[in-house]
Parts: structure tokens; C-alpha cells; sequence
């Protein structure tokens, strides 16, 4: 057996799966789903075939035409990989598998109505990247294997769903149609009803997405809805944040050729979302704590409208070629900012980029194979490396790639790959053939081996060069010697201005210069959960406790991993911290059942690690 992925079952001597029809039943009381899942070949197949696992109770394999049963056997358990389903086919292109969700499927966050905003209905959704599919339906869950799916949600009938799909209709449901996953009697019931989807393109397991609940929405443009809980509030809210999203979509139009998918529409999710925003096809997941009330928040909009292009049309093959998805996704999503924002808000976001690279390099210093682009992941779970450095890295190879060339001729190159990849899942090797083969000489200027397989940052990486971030790093080493910035100095400045200020503060200061810091601009307070993160974790290094219960409230009201995995580490990294240690503990044992699967796994990591 040659698997094709690190973090797959999948065998590369067998055919991969082209489309995928799904029924699924949704339980709420159990926090189960019930899934047929009709899984279709190129062609017919004879042999054993091979699909990936994770928490899943499989009570029969059928063929589909004459429902008969075909053999199966599933493998122990592996921590990282789940379990590997095998078929044994006999020239067919169609296999039908019954399963059913554990209520720990790590793909699944089952939110009881006092976790929602109003308080009266259940809420469920998804987060498939990077190997959760699999926890949710058997599947070759491996970005190799790109499929079109059709799928039919029956619910609860007071609620809606919306899928990273084209919604097709909400209607009764058929009781010819339930695929055994339930009695007639349960698929038909008066308060059940059937959402219907469709994605006619082909994608990676991990862009598949859905979420049921109590659901609202805003036009926000021709092409773009934004969704959300029922709640006006939160909804007028997004609606205002994100009201320049078709202004983006044309900009990323312009620089990186037709977007293919249709719709971008935004789902607003409950705060325990444990990213920023998930790049899922024509509905974007995203983070509450990107609504900040003064539109930065599209920033993580334009991150995922990019993905459109790189990611979604061009797909990494594997976890270990992830900067081919991040790294190019944040260099288009800072060439959309500099068009909609201008070019000092770029240069932030480039400083901010470049402060969390390098502090990566601290976080990996004794395990450096995950500051290299092109990683070895066999044997690692790729949600414990998930870090900075595909995105960061990555962007700083293009940036340079860029500067070699100039940028005209790094557009024509972007939109000649995009237009030649599309649809397609790459490897760094198939990306380095083409830039040498379109850019002749390229590797005489640039060590692409050394940026692509070396550790560490290379030394024509670069700082962004720009008056407002000279400044802002000016006044954050004036900290040190004791001067606090004026208020005139920072009159204008928002949460950008103010994370890169506080990013570039020294790690060890005295608590009285955190109090004094706050007492004039009340950082702790931030509405902008990057500033108030950053600030409380400098108000940890220096052992302020004062703070301690706004970084228990933090950590209980948010769940996204970007804030939880800083502020866990903060206070139980190094040496003398047993009442850190011991506060960090309880915080989490409170506040983890409100925490995605995803997250729990990453906080109990760090704490297992440190405390």
C-alpha cells in the first residue's frame, strides 16, 4: 500500500471517488446524524478500495442497485487518522454506506440553545479542515481526491440550513428518499423538513461545510448574503462590517481573473468558531470577533474571497504543500487590502505578519521541520502544527519572487498559474516547475530550495518598509526605556495600529508600566479581541493578576484558536508558574464544553505539555 497523503488512508493504487450523494438525519436530542452515503467511481472497480474514518458507526456497505451487502472491515483505531474502512468491490462504481456520527465527532460542534444568542433553539456546524470529514461520512479525505457532492439535510422543521453548496429547496420530506438512515415514520415526521444542495465543482473533502440552526440573513450585494443567528443585532452588525465585500470581489476579479463559484455568501457562527474564517465554497465561515465595528474586519473577508482562487481552485495535494493554500492566500488577500485600503494598511498587516513569523520561529525552535515550507507531517496531527509559518512564510517567498520580477510580470505569471492549476490539487514540485519553466533564470536569482525546504526565515526575507510602521516600532522600543506614547501619537489609531504596537513590546516588562499602559488606554477593555489578547498576554509575562479575571472571562467567552492558544501558553509556559498553572486548569475545565472539538484538542494539548 502507497498512501498518497500522510493524513489518509487513501491508497494511490486505487481510484479515487468523483462524486459523493449524502443523506443525512439530523438528532439533535443525541447529537447524531444518521448519513447514507452513495459514493460513485470514474469507472467500475474490482478490489479492495479504501476510505477514511474517524468516530463513525458503520452498520452496513451495500451496492447500490441490488442493495445486497458487500464485505467490509474496519482497522483499529489510530489517534490521528481514525480508522480506515475497506470495501471489497466486484466490478461496481458504486458503493452505499450506512454510519452514524458519535456525539464527539471532531468535525461537529452541537451548540444546546442556552450556547446560542437567543436561547431557544440548538445550533450544529462543522469544521472540516484539516482531517474532520471523515468524522462526519466515509470518505478519501485527502485534498488529492476532489469531488462533486449532492446532499439532503432533513432537520427539525423550525429550523434552516445553509451548506458551502447551491441550495437547491426547503421542502416536505419524501418517504421514499430516507436510504434506510431512518424509519419512514422519523424522515416523514410533521416537524421535519428537507434541505436540498448541490456542488457542481469539484473540491477537497475539507471545503465540505454545513449549519443548522435558527438562521437570519442581510443582502449585502449581487452576490452576497451574510447569515447569521436570528438576532437583528448581530445581523445589522455583520451586514455594516462587510458591506464593502463586492467592492473586494471585483478587485480580486481584476488581479486574479474570473471568481467561479457564483455566490460568496458569510455565515456570522456562535463565538466558539475556533478560527478566523474558513475559506468553505460560496459560504464563508467566520469568527463574531471579526465584527469590530469599523470594517477592519473585512480583512479576514478578503483572506477567504482570496482562497476563492488559491485553495479552493488550486488545492494543496496534502498537509504538507499547506503554504500553497496559506502562503499564496495571504499574498492575494494583502494585494485586495492595499486596493481597498491602501498601502500603509498592507504594510500593518505585513508588520503584524512578520512579528507572528517570527515568534513561530521561537515556538519551533526545537522542532524546526515545521518552519520549513515543504514539511514532513507523517505521524503529526496537523491541527498541533498548524501555525503561522505556511502563511507567513510563504507570503514572504512570493513577496520576494515578486520584487526579483517586478510585480506586472508576477500578475501575469499569478493569472497564467490559476488559469493552468484550476480545479487541480499541486504539489511545492509541480509549483516550482512552473515558475522555473515561466519565469527562465528564476532559480539563479532566488535559493528556491532554501525557501522552500530550508528552516528558519532566509535572509532576503523583509520587514515592510513604511513611514506608519517605523513609527509604531519606534515607539514600542521607546517602551522600554520607560516613555509611554503620547496621546497625540496615537489619536488615530485603531486595533491594527495598536496589536502591532503591542506585538513589538518586550516580553519582560514590569507590572506597574502594564497598569500605567492600561490606566491611559484601557487595552483590557478592547472591543478588538486582538488588541485586548495581545495586551493581556504582555499583562501575564509580567505577572499582573490584576488581570487574570478579564483573561478567565476572555478564555470563557471566545473560542477561537488564535486567542486561546496564546493566552493557555502565556500562563503555563516556564518555570515558577504553579498558580498559573493551576488558574489555567480551571479555566479551561469551565470553559472547554463550550469550545469546538478542535480547540479543546489544542488547549488540552498545551496544558498537557506544560501543566
Amino acid at each position: 500500500m502507497a498512501p498518497i497523503d500522510p493524513h489518509s488512508f487513501t491508497d494511490s493504487a486505487h481510484p479515487l471517488t468523483t462524486h459523493i450523494s449524502l443523506t443525512l438525519f439530523f438528532d439533535f436530542p443525541s447529537s447524531t446524524i444518521s448519513s447514507a452515503t452513495l459514493l460513485s467511481l470514474p469507472t467500475p472497480y474490482t478490489g479492495p478500495l479504501t476510505f477514511d474514518t474517524r468516530s463513525l458507526s458503520v452498520s452496513s456497505v451495500l451496492d447500490p442497485l441490488s442493495l445486497s451487502p458487500l464485505p467490509f472491515s474496519l482497522s483499529p483505531d489510530s489517534p490521528i487518522l481514525g480508522q480506515s474502512l475497506t470495501v471489497s468491490l466486484s466490478n461496481q462504481n458504486q458503493i452505499l454506506i450506512l454510519s452514524k456520527t458519535s456525539p464527539s465527532s471532531s468535525a461537529l460542534q452541537w451548540l444546546s440553545p442556552p450556547q446560542t444568542f437567543n436561547k431557544t433553539h440548538p445550533f450544529v456546524y462543522t469544521q472540516c479542515q484539516s482531517i474532520h470529514a471523515r468524522s462526519i461520512f466515509p470518505c478519501q479525505d485527502t485534498p488529492a481526491a476532489r469531488v462533486k457532492y449532492a446532499a439532503k439535510l432533513n432537520i427539525p422543521r423550525q429550523l434552516s440550513a445553509v451548506m458551502a453548496a447551491r441550495h437547491v429547496e426547503r421542502r416536505d420530506p419524501l418517504p421514499s428518499e430516507a436510504q434506510g438512515v431512518c424509519e419512514d415514520s422519523a424522515w416523514c415526521g410533521d416537524d421535519r423538513v428537507v434541505e436540498e444542495f448541490v456542488m457542481e465543482q469539484p473540491i477537497p473533502p475539507y471545503l465540505f461545510a454545513f449549519a443548522v440552526g435558527e438562521l437570519g440573513f442581510r443582502e449585502v450585494g449581487p452576490r452576497t448574503r451574510v447569515y447569521a443567528e436570528a438576532v437583528p443585532a448581530v445581523l445589522d452588525a455583520a451586514a455594516k462590517e462587510f458591506a464593502g465585500t463586492e467592492e473586494m470581489i471585483q478587485v480580486g476579479e481584476k488581479l486574479f481573473g474570473p471568481y467561479d463559484w457564483e455566490r460568496f455568501d458569510l455565515l456570522v457562527l456562535p463565538p466558539s468558531f475556533p478560527y478566523g474564517g474558513m475559506e468553505n465554497p460560496r459560504m464563508v465561515f467566520l469568527t463574531p470577533t471579526v465584527i469590530k465595528g469599523d470594517a477592519s474586519g473585512a480583512q479576514v473577508v478578503a483572506h477567504e474571497l482570496a482562497h476563492s482562487w488559491t485553495g479552493n481552485l488550486i488545492t494543496n495535494k496534502n498537509n504538507d504543500h499547506f503554504w500553497l493554500n496559506e502562503g499564496f492566500t495571504t499574498y492575494a488577500e494583502r494585494r485586495i487590502v492595499e486596493v481597498v485600503q491602501g498601502e500603509d494598511i498592507a504594510a500593518l498587516n505585513i508588520g503584524i505578519g512578520w512579528r507572528g513569523l517570527v515568534e513561530e520561529m521561537e515556538r519551533f525552535k526545537d522542532n524546526m521541520e515545521f518552519t520549513k515550507l515543504k514539511t514532513n507531517q507523517a505521524g503529526v496531527d496537523p491541527d498541533d502544527v498548524y501555525s503561522q509559518v505556511p502563511y507567513e512564510k510563504g507570503f514572504q517567498f512570493l513577496w520576494r519572487i515578486e520584487r526579483q520580477i517586478g510585480r506586472p510580470a508576477f500578475d501575469d505569471f499569478l493569472k497564467k498559474y490559476i488559469a493552468t492549476f484550476k480545479f487541480q490539487s499541486i504539489d511545492t514540485d509541480m509549483f516550482l516547475n512552473f515558475l522555473k519553466a515561466n519565469v527562465p533564470g528564476i532559480e539563479n536569482e532566488i535559493d528556491l530550495k532554501l525557501w522552500t525546504e530550508g528552516t528558519g526565515i532566509p535572509p532576503d526575507a523583509m520587514e515592510p518598509v513604511s513611514n506608519i510602521y517605523s513609527k509604531i516600532v519606534l515607539l514600542a522600543n521607546e517602551f522600554k526605556l520607560g516613555r509611554m506614547p503620547r496621546e497625540d501619537e496615537v489619536a488615530d489609531w485603531k486595533g491594527q495600529e495598536w496589536e502591532l504596537y503591542l506585538e513589538n513590546l518586550p516580553k519582560s516588562v514590569e507590572a506597574s508600566q502594564v497598569t500605567a499602559l492600561d490606566a491611559r488606554y484601557h487595552l483590557s477593555e478592547s472591543k478588538d479581541y486582538e488588541v485586548r489578547v495581545a495586551f493581556l498576554q504582555l499583562a501575564i509575562s509580567a505577572r499582573c493578576r490584576d488581570y487574570y479575571g478579564e483573561v478567565e472571562k476572555t478564555l470563557k467567552e471566545v473560542g477561537r484558536m488564535k486567542y486561546l492558544r496564546p493566552l493557555y501558553t502565556a500562563l503555563v509556559q516556564g518555570a515558577g508558574k504553579e498558580e498559573e498553572k493551576v488558574f489555567a486548569r480551571r479555566v479551561f475545565t469551565e470553559a472547554c464544553d463550550c469550545y469546538h472539538p478542535i480547540a479543546q484538542g489544542v488547549a488540552e494539548a498545551i496544558l498537557a505539555k506544560h501543566a
